[in-house]
């Protein structure tokens, strides 16, 4: 039931800056997970200030907020799970570069490409790349410490976080951090607010850190003759003592599913696993680098290729930038995880996934970051099939309890948000749980901030997506 009080005092506060027609709540209504719960209102602020006047009001009343960006997030981070009102932070997307600092100070609404993209203008490198960097926003990013395609050499975004500003839930204003290279007054609660998803604060405005620009960098494609075989030439590969700026695994079934999407036939690449690699760096460095993986290429691959130009990189990146969207070649619905295992521990998962896979009678297609352990596990099945349906919930929860068994962890860049809630008890002991719930419970008393994430189990498996295409899953393949 709407708050009609509440509403009222929020439209006479913010104007024009509140939106109750159809369209709009529909469209807030959901992320990329694509489960919609309707909110009452939102809200797109004009500036930080309104966020501030938005929260006094809804803790006044007790109103749910939830915070959003792109809408990206696969695991229902930013869905309005009860309702209340949506606070939009896309029109908040200023980009200003410091390059004597090294700094870049962003808005939470600003798109991540668009970030990169500044800073290399200053001969900067802003390193953290997920596959929506050309859609999501930093602030969800931030919001879910997302990893991305570099994580091996360059790290995560907390990596790259000098400073934050925001609300509490309450409205007041804060500054976690400053603009500066040493900085140790009081609780790092800057770090605390990374990777919350919007539970505990809600995130306006960051300092990130930047690099300089790599000079150069060299594209390769290697081709295995299994899963297995891939991810143990990716172990021999970091034991030589190279770090590649990207190294990424694609299971065969994964490369099978691309090819079929995209209609290659030229030149049929399936029954193959791959590793996309890269490096960057000093070009000097680079040509010593690409001889030390020659040489290891040579001991383990099947093909090799080095892209020349940049149609050839961006041929070489093809498989790999569609891999998402050819999950669904293997079924109508999927399971996707992003889970984390340890480097020596890489074969023990795929096959553990093959062993469920034939278990199951289900398809479950691989791919990730092999560099760092972080795979995308994609358990595909057909919604209508009810048999499928249960089974693809098995392999899911035995999936989780393996990886933890392994000493891995359930979610390495997605964050919890909805998808994750059944097996957060597996991750964590109680006394986790309940110191967690205590930092919840101090900073947001009322319990307004993204209510029904991270800790109350939630099973998605049991709710219908609704049949739409968010509007960067309207691209055609490259």
């Amino acid at each position: 039931m709407i708050n009609s009080n509440a509403l009222r005092a929020l439209q006479n506060a913010l104007g024009s800056e509140v939106t109750t027609d159809k369209s709009s709540l529909f469209k807030a209504s959901f992320d990329t997970m694509k489960l919609s719960f309707m909110p009452e209102a939102v809200i797109l602020p004009k500036s930080p200030a309104s966020i501030g006047t938005a929260l006094k009001i809804a803790n006044e009343f007790r109103m749910p907020i939830t915070p959003r960006g792109a809408g990206s997030t696969l695991t229902g981070s930013a869905t309005p799970l009860k309702g209340g009102w949506v606070l939009d932070l896309t029109n908040l997307n200023n980009i200003t570069i410091d390059k004597f600092n090294k700094l870049a100070h962003v808005q939470a609404g600003a798109i991540t490409g668009d970030i990169q993209k500044a800073a290399i203008e200053h001969d900067l490198f802003y390193p953290p790349d997920p596959s929506s960097s050309s859609f999501c926003t930093i602030g969800g990013n931030i919001a879910c410490n997302a990893g991305g395609l570099r994580g091996i050499k360059y790290g995560v975004t907390r990596d790259y976080v000098v400073a934050l500003k925001g609300f509490l839930p309450n409205g007041e204003p804060v500054a976690w951090g400053r603009p500066l290279k040493k900085f140790t007054s009081g609780y790092n609660i800057r770090d605390l607010w990374i990777g919350s998803e919007g539970t505990l604060g809600v995130i306006t405005e960051a300092v990130l850190k930047l690099i300089p620009k790599p000079q150069a960098s060299r594209t390769f494609l290697a081709y295995f003759v299994d899963d297995q075989a891939a991810l143990l030439g990716a172990q021999a590969l970091l034991q030589t003592g190279l770090i590649p700026s990207v190294l990424e695994f694609m299971d065969v079934l994964t490369v099978l599913g691309v090819e079929q999407a995209t209609h290659i036939d030229d030149q049929p690449i399936f029954h193959h696993a791959i590793l996309l690699i890269e490096l960057d760096g000093h070009p000097a460095v680079i040509e010593d680098e690409t001889t030390l993986l020659v040489h290891w290429a040579a001991d383990c691959t099947t093909k090799f290729i080095q892209a020349a130009t940049q149609e050839e990189i961006t041929a070489l990146w093809h498989t790999r930038r569609a891999c998402s969207a050819a999950m669904f070649q293997h079924g109508n619905s999927k399971l996707n995880e992003d889970v984390v295992v340890p480097l020596d521990q890489t074969v023990e998962l795929i096959e553990f996934i093959q062993k469920i896979s034939q278990e199951k009678n289900l398809k479950i297609p691989t791919f990730g970051h092999v560099g760092d352990g972080n795979f995308h596990v994609n358990i595909m099945y057909n919604r209508e099939d009810k048999a499928a349906c249960k089974h693809a919930e098995e392999a899911l929860q035995s999936l989780m309890e393996f990886v933890i068994e392994l000493g891995g962890a359930i979610t390495g860049e997605h964050g919890i948000g909805l998808a994750k809630t059944p097996f957060f008890k597996l991750q964590h002991t109680k006394a986790e749980i309940n110191a967690m719930l205590a930092i919840k419970n101090a900073l947001d008393p009322v319990g307004i901030l993204n209510p029904g994430k991270i800790f109350s189990p939630f099973k998605t498996w049991d709710y219908t997506p609704i049949s739409i295409n968010m509007p960067w899953e309207k691209k055609k393949f490259l």
